[in-house]
């Protein structure tokens, strides 16, 4: 059986700035439920050895497990600490 319901589509198109950051329109944040302070896993996906896509993942989304092994990362990461 075909599901006709697309799962995956382009949400927004948005620009890396000088300092490497980028903002989530105010719509996607919206839709998403996401708030100030809240944590995003990015997944990178590679092919060929070179990254061709990121995901961002709530980390409350996450399973324990690997929000657990993420944790670390994240706290380090948003603390400025090299990884």
């Amino acid at each position: 059986m075909v599901n006709d319901e697309e799962c995956c589509k382009i949400e927004a198109v948005v620009t890396l700035d000088a300092k490497g950051q980028i903002l989530l329109p105010k719509v996607l944040r919206e839709r998403a439920r996401l708030n100030p302070g809240d944590k995003l896993a990015i997944v990178a996906m590679e092919r060929d050895n070179t990254f061709c896509c990121f995901v961002m993942v709530k980390t409350e989304a996450l399973g324990v497990t690997v929000k657990n092994m993420l944790g670390t990362l994240i706290e380090n990461t948003s603390s400025g600490e090299e990884v």
